[in-house]
């Protein structure tokens, strides 16, 4: 028997292309979160803050931006794992999109399994959005890499494209979470840019190494209205 849920399905999430799934010794080595791993704190700890950010939008999907104050504090690996701890509930899905162009993790993570990138897209109006998507080799996981950057990347990311393309994957299927990497509140203007289009953002600091005035510089970039907390990442 198929049980319909929101317009969607609960087939359709188990039937969801998941190609070459990564082994728990290859997403160890990514240091992505999975059930099982003995690392039981890292998990639980990526659980709670799914919890609490779920409690924000009342169980709603929603789209998540994910910065750091600072190059080196490796926000990246939050996002990702924050983007798999929603879908280690197997009615949900998370889409990962990579806004870091200079220092993606989502091409690391595809190595050769992708052809076209976000930038690509943003150019080519003849792209479908399906032409960007890819297995991230993680369950119920997806992630549309970056592609080619270059010094228009930040104008192209704000484009009125960009926010559609934003808008579509989180409307398409009220059970996916989108989560967007963005590079550094100090590096880059996306933050503050691409939190318009965000429903919460989170700032990933390091440890001990961040001032006060830093913080709430972040918090100024994402705006307070959006910001729903810290990660400390030491």
């Amino acid at each position: 028997m198929i049980t319909e849920m929101n317009g969607r399905n609960t087939n359709d999430i188990a039937r969801m292309s998941e190609i070459a799934l990564k082994t728990q010794d290859e997403l160890a080595a990514f240091k992505i979160i999975y059930p099982g791993m003995a690392q039981r704190e890292v998990l639980n700890a990526f659980r709670d803050l799914r919890t609490k950010l779920l409690h924000k939008t009342h169980g709603s999907n929603c789209v998540l931006l994910v910065s750091s104050l600072s190059t080196g504090t490796d926000s990246s690996l939050v996002s990702m794992n924050l983007a798999t701890s929603f879908a280690l509930d197997e009615q949900k899905t998370a889409i990962y999109i990579d806004c870091n162009f200079e220092n993606s993790f989502s091409e690391e993570l595809i190595k050769g399994s992708f052809d076209v990138g976000l930038m690509d897209y943003l150019d080519d109006t003849r792209l479908d959005l399906k032409d960007i998507i890819y297995s991230a080799g993680i369950p119920r996981v997806r992630v549309i890499p970056p592609g080619a950057g270059d010094d228009t990347s930040v104008e192209r990311l704000s484009s009125p494209r960009m926010f559609e393309l934003i808008k579509s994957v989180k409307d398409r299927y009220p059970d996916r979470f989108v989560v967007l990497d963005v590079p550094p509140v100090s590096d880059s203007s996306l933050a503050r840019i691409l939190s318009r289009v965000a429903d919460l953002a989170v700032l990933v600091v390091p440890f001990g190494k961040a001032t006060s005035n830093q913080v709430m510089a972040g918090v100024d970039a994402v705006g307070e209205e959006k910001f729903a907390g810290l990660v400390f990442n030491n």
